[in-house]
């Protein structure tokens, strides 16, 4: 990919100035949660199934098994096909790290995770940036309390190597300041959640993702009725369970401010958690909205 074709982003973070919290004048901070993988970028790490016959594999973008993986082995394209849980040989083998002996680091290999992050790099840009790629821009750049929460099951510290790539190839202005990031899938991880015999789904965790996020955003930041949290997912169970956590959130915490942005399909629904139930509204341009700062003043 050429330098013209970044050219927008570099001249945005130079052209821009930092701004503050929503609100900042009340002590309150803004947190933002994100998913990765057709979140914040497009990534062309394949996932594999499995023919229930003869065991061929077919490959399929982590987009298309967030359409069809209720359907997998039961019906429409998928049905004579089966998912495999070894990390080191089946389904989501991409997903996860590979042991990397100390030559072979030496001679600059790197995990999938950072190897397919900068392999994104050399498509154009509206190939590779998910529809939260602005407003993971605007947290970064603003320096806001971030966290990732994925189901890929890499170490965090992978993670946090391939968004180290953007930095160094000036598409993000410097690192994240982290609050958390949790792989979900990465066992570790799992205990750490609570999981330590393996058996929740990915949703049920994202769950605990987003709870101990908030814990750790206040026992970081401290209390106070003006924080407000937000986060941005694409797959249809996920947004329908992080709805579910952010309603006993806000059941727990009523006074700060909790939205979730459904980013499926090329839409962007933006969510107010209420303690009556959610408030949606369609957003035409997520560019020009940071999740949650945007918004009007509540009365």
């Amino acid at each position: 990919m050429g330098n013209s074709s970044r050219k927008g982003q570099l001249e945005l973070g130079i052209n821009r100035s930092p701004e503050k919290d929503r609100n900042f004048h009340l002590g309150g901070r803004s947190f933002y949660f994100f998913d990765f993988d057709d979140n914040i970028a497009f990534l062309t790490t394949p996932l594999i199934l499995f023919h229930k016959t003869d065991r061929h594999e077919v490959k399929i973008s982590s987009g298309d098994f967030a359409q069809y993986h209720q359907s997998i082995g039961k019906s429409g394209p998928y049905a004579d096909y089966d998912l495999d849980f070894c990390d080191t040989t089946g389904t989501f083998r991409n997903f996860r790290d590979h042991h990397i002996e100390d030559i072979e680091k030496l001679q600059g290999k790197k995990q999938i995770f950072v190897q397919d992050v900068a392999e994104a790099l050399g498509f154009p840009d509206f190939q590779w940036k998910g529809p939260s790629w602005e407003c993971f821009y605007h947290a970064t750049f603003n320096q806001r309390p971030l966290s990732v929460i994925t189901a890929r099951g890499h170490h965090p510290e992978t993670l946090k190597d391939g968004i180290r790539v953007f930095v160094q190839n000036k598409l993000l202005p410097l690192e994240p300041n982290y609050l958390s990031v949790y792989p979900v899938s990465h066992k570790e991880t799992r205990a750490l959640l609570g999981d330590a015999e393996l058996k929740e789904g990915t949703a049920e965790l994202k769950q605990r993702a987003i709870r101990a996020s908030v814990e750790k955003a206040i026992e970081t930041y401290g209390y106070n009725p003006h924080h407000r949290f937000g986060m941005s997912d694409d797959d249809p169970k996920n947004i329908q369970l992080i709805a579910e956590e952010m309603t006993r959130l806000k059941a727990r915490f009523p006074e700060m401010s909790f939205f979730l942005i459904e980013t499926q399909h090329g839409n962007f629904v933006k969510h107010e958690i209420k303690l009556g139930g959610l408030r949606g509204e369609k957003v035409e341009n997520l560019s020009q909205l940071s999740f949650f700062e945007e918004d009007r003043q509540k009365s």
